[in-house]
C-alpha cells in the first residue's frame, strides 16, 4: 500500500510519500536509544510541563488538524474537532496524575516483616523505546492514548502509522518536537507493514502496542514472543448492544445510531449487533430504523453532515460483500442496503455506503462472524436474557458490550457473564483516559488508559531491604 493521502471523498490523490531507508531507519532508531537513556531520568514534573505544552499546542491547532484527518480517512469534520479535544483531555491528565499512577507500592508491614526485610517496596521503571503500530480510524487519539502515558513514565516511543494517514502521523511527531521534548523522543516512522518485523526485532525496541486486525495483531505478537518482549493488542470488535424489556427505549434506539455510526461505523468498539428482547423488538427497530434512514449521508467537511464517505475503496467494497450475502441467505434490509444515488455513487465521487439496518440475521450469514467495519446494523430478536447473552458471547470477539435495562440482577448477570472487556449500562461504549480499555478473545490482551495502561509498559521493580542491624551488634 502507498504511503500518501487520498481523499475518500472524492478519490483524489493528494500527497504521496517516500518510505524511510534502511539507513534512515537505523538513524531514528539510535535516536530513540539515546534520546530514552537521558529522558527516563527527568522528573515527572518536567514531563508534565512538555505535555502540557503539546496539549496547549493541540488545543491551538484543533481546526486545522481536524481538517488533515477528514481529508485523510473522511471522518466529519465536527467529530474530528471533538477527537482532537479528546487528546487533549487525556494529554492533560497523564500530565497531572502520572505521578500518582506509578508512586511506590508499600507491602503490608506484616508482609514485609515475613519476607525477612527490614522495609520493602515496588518501583515502577521505563521500559524503554515501544514500537506503535496505529490505524487510521482515529489517528490522532489511538496515537495519543499510547503517546501520553508512555511519555509520562519516562519511555520513548517510535510511531508506525497507518499509509492513508502519513500527515496526521507527521504532525504528532512535530507536535512533541515542539513542544520541546528532547530529540528522538518521540519520532514517526514512514515505513510498510514490511518493515514492522525488523524494527520490533531491533534489541533497541523494547515492547510493541498494536490497534489493528487480527491478522495484523497475529503477525507482531509472534515477532514480539519470539523476541520475548512486552505487548499490547487491541484488535477487532463486534460488540453486542443488548436491549431488555425495562430498558428506555427511545433512549436506547436514539443511542444506538450514534453508536453504529460514530466515525462512519468505522469504530473497533462501535456497538454492531443488536439484540432485542421480543417484548421490545418492533418499538426498537421502528425507531433505530427511522433514526439511521435519517442521518445525513455526504461530504465530511460540511457541518450538516452525520456520515462521511468510507476510508476507502476496498473498506466499501468488504462491507458490501457482506450485506450482499447477508441478504442472499435471507435478511431483511430494513434500511439502506446500498450506495446513495447521485452525487458520492462510485470511486472517483467518494467511497460512500448508505447506514444500513439488517434484521432476520442467522449464523450462516457472514455479518453473524465477521466485523463490519461501515455503517451496516445487525438486528436479532431474542426470548429472554439467557438468550440475549449466548448471543452476544457468540463471537471471536470480545472488546466491549452495551446493555439496556432498569434491573439490577440483569446487571449483575451481564456484569459476570458477558465475554468482553467492559459492559456500559444504559449508554454506548466509549474510552476514558481514567478508565481502563481492551478486550478479551480475539480482541486482544492488556489494557490502554487508567493506571493500567501506564504500567504495561514500566518494569514493576521489587526494591528488598535487609534486616538493620541492633545497636548491640554494631558496638
Amino acid at each position: 500500500m502507498p504511503i500518501a493521502t487520498v481523499n475518500p471523498a472524492n478519490g483524489e490523490t493528494l500527497k504521496t510519500f517516500d518510505a524511510l531507508d534502511e539507513q534512515e531507519i537505523e538513524r531514528r532508531l539510535d535516536a530513540a536509544d539515546r534520546a530514552f537513556r537521558r529522558y527516563r531520568t527527568t522528573s515527572f514534573d518536567e514531563r508534565a510541563r512538555l505535555l502540557n505544552r503539546a496539549a496547549d499546542l493541540l488545543e491551538e491547532e484543533e481546526h486545522d488538524i481536524a481538517r488533515t484527518m477528514t481529508t485523510e480517512m473522511g471522518k466529519p469534520l465536527r467529530a474530528a474537532r471533538a477527537e482532537a479535544a479528546k487528546c487533549v483531555k487525556a494529554m492533560r491528565w497523564y500530565a497531572a496524575n502520572a505521578e500518582r499512577l506509578l508512586a511506590d507500592e508499600h507491602p503490608g508491614d506484616a508482609d514485609v516483616k515475613d519476607s525477612g526485610a527490614s522495609r520493602a517496596r515496588v518501583h515502577y521503571r521505563p521500559m524503554g523505546t515501544v514500537l506503535a503500530v496505529m490505524p487510521w480510524n482515529f489517528p490522532l487519539w489511538q496515537v495519543m492514548r499510547f503517546a501520553a502515558p508512555a511519555l509520562m513514565a519516562g519511555n520513548t516511543g517510535l510511531l508506525k502509522h497507518a499509509s492513508n494517514v502519513p500527515q496526521t502521523a507527521l504532525y504528532i511527531e512535530d507536535l512533541f518536537t515542539r513542544a520541546g521534548f528532547p530529540a528522538g523522543c518521540f519520532q514517526t516512522l514512514l515505513v510498510g507493514s514490511g518493515a514492522i518485523e525488523a524494527i520490533l526485532r531491533d534489541p533497541r525496541v523494547a515492547a510493541a502496542t498494536l490497534t489493528g486486525s487480527e491478522p495484523a495483531g497475529r503477525a507482531v505478537a509472534s515477532v514480539a514472543g519470539d523476541e520475548v518482549k512486552r505487548t499490547v493488542l487491541e484488535l477487532g470488535g463486534s460488540d453486542p448492544y443488548l436491549v431488555l424489556p425495562s430498558a428506555d427505549v427511545p433512549r436506547a434506539a436514539e443511542t444506538a445510531v450514534t453508536a453504529r455510526t460514530q466515525n462512519n461505523g468505522q469504530s473497533c468498539i462501535a456497538a454492531k449487533r443488536f439484540i432485542v428482547h421480543t417484548d421490545v423488538y418492533d418499538d426498537f427497530a421502528e425507531r433505530f430504523t427511522a433514526g439511521m434512514r435519517a442521518l445525513t449521508v455526504g461530504d465530511p467537511m460540511r457541518e450538516s453532515t452525520d456520515v462521511g464517505p468510507l476510508a476507502s475503496e476496498r473498506g466499501r467494497a468488504d462491507l458490501e460483500e457482506l450485506v450482499e450475502d447477508a441478504v442472499g441467505k435471507g435478511a431483511a434490509v430494513l434500511c439502506g442496503g446500498a450506495r446513495p444515488e447521485g452525487p458520492g455513487d462510485g470511486p472517483e465521487q467518494g467511497w460512500y455506503y448508505l447506514p444500513t439496518v439488517l434484521a432476520g440475521i442467522t449464523p450462516e450469514m457472514r455479518i453473524h462472524r465477521e466485523e463490519s467495519f461501515g455503517p451496516v446494523a445487525a438486528l436479532y430478536r431474542v426470548a429472554d436474557l439467557d438468550e440475549a447473552v449466548e448471543l452476544a458471547n457468540d463471537s471471536r470477539f470480545g472488546l466491549s458490550s452495551n446493555v439496556w435495562t432498569r434491573d439490577e440482577d440483569e446487571m449483575g448477570r451481564c456484569v459476570r457473564d458477558l465475554e468482553a472487556g467492559g459492559v456500559f449500562f444504559n449508554g454506548m461504549t466509549a474510552s476514558h483516559p481514567a478508565l481502563p480499555f481492551g478486550g478479551v478473545k480475539r480482541s486482544g490482551y492488556g489494557r490502554e488508559l487508567a493506571g493500567h495502561g501506564i504500567r504495561e509498559f514500566c518494569n514493576a521493580t521489587t526494591v528488598w531491604y535487609g534486616p538493620e542491624p541492633d545497636a548491640h551488634q554494631e558496638s
